[in-house]
């Protein structure tokens, strides 16, 4: 007689470490919604893997109770990429910071989503460096004043959605640890086939605390935030009353029933559309609410696909090598003397 399967719970996904982020942290919340997403959807804890670079958030394959590697400063897409593209059978998910991923990791960042690698990223955007006591980081405001910009920061952050967008990634979203929209995210972000890319405000409440208290306060959140939902008008407001108009590809905020505008005069959310996505990116608080949900997702080839299509057409081809036959394939070169000025002469 078989056995019932057993039913994960978020617990399930549980390590037996203690976990070790300063109390209040918002990586607490987020750690909490990625098991309960994961037992919701029913995850197998033997196929999941969270490969992390460095910093506060890079903690997290501790916390988890898969299988994890925390790997080297801003390399972490590398090394999840060889992890994929080696076990397509793996959910492999990226855990990385704003300074992780957008500074010293920029460049690997913006590779794995221009090849759609199936992987799940998930950028805690605090806008600060938590782990080595509060520098300023790419996504810091000009203007911030931290150990290392005592003065303020004259650097114009980066926005990590229009970055992605750039680099035609095939499904970019934004969260905040605090708020609903946070599950909902990485339930379609688990199940999107190909790079997934969340970004995720997190609140750093020792070293930057109340960077997004406009998206995360009572008073505040419902006018400052617009909740994506694809097909449907972008309102917000309390009273759903307010929008999101476009006039000659210019965005303006508007309010139903003033100066003639109707529901009609308000743009609808399409997920589809790379142009409205990278418009919606740039919004910024004060000037307009600031987007969560699901910017863009399409789909697309996928790079580990690819990869192994393109490896079996040339064992087919040509037979499986080796790689003694490799390295002696095409020009070589014989070393014949090293003169006393190390000077190598083929």
């Amino acid at each position: 007689m078989n056995q019932p399967l057993t039913v994960l719970k978020p617990k399930d996904f549980a390590s037996d470490q203690d976990v070790r982020w300063c109390p209040g942290c918002g990586d607490y919340a987020i750690l909490n919604q990625v098991k309960r997403v994961l037992a919701k959807i029913q995850a197998k804890k033997e196929n999941t893997v969270f490969v992390a670079g460095i910093g506060c958030s890079s903690r997290f394959p501790y916390y988890m109770g898969t299988y994890g590697i925390h790997s080297i400063h801003g390399r972490a897409p590398a090394i999840a990429t060889g992890v994929k593209i080696t076990n397509p059978e793996l959910d492999v998910w990226v855990v990385t910071g704003d300074g992780d991923a957008l500074s010293i990791g920029g460049n690997h960042l913006m590779h794995v989503l221009r090849r759609n690698v199936n992987l799940k990223i998930l950028l805690f955007n605090n806008r600060i460096y938590g782990l080595t006591k509060g520098q300023y980081s790419p996504t810091s405001e000009i203007g911030k004043r931290s150990p290392s910009s005592p003065m303020g920061s004259i650097d114009p952050p980066l926005t990590p959605i229009s970055i992605a967008l750039a680099a035609e990634a095939s499904f970019v979203a934004r969260a905040i640890d605090v708020d609903k929209s946070l599950s909902e995210v990485l339930e379609r972000a688990a199940k999107h086939e190909g790079s997934a890319f969340v970004e995720i405000y997190q609140d750093c409440n020792v070293f930057n605390h109340g960077a997004y208290s406009y998206a995360t306060d009572k008073q505040t959140k419902e006018d400052s935030v617009i909740r994506l939902t694809h097909g449907e008008p972008i309102l917000f407001g309390k009273e759903r009353d307010k929008g999101i108009m476009f006039t000659d590809a210019k965005p303006e905020v508007v309010t139903i029933g003033k100066g003639g505008i109707t529901l009609s005069d308000i743009a609808v959310h399409d997920e589809t559309d790379a142009s409205l996505a990278y418009a919606l990116g740039r919004f910024k608080q004060p000037d307009f609410p600031e987007p969560v949900g699901i910017f863009r997702s399409v789909e697309g080839n996928h790079y580990e696909d690819l990869l192994a299509k393109q490896i079996t057409d040339a064992q087919d081809h040509r037979g499986i090598g080796t790689l003694d036959d490799l390295f002696n394939t095409g020009d070589t070169y014989e070393i014949t003397e090293i003169d006393s000025k190390h000077h190598l002469h083929d």
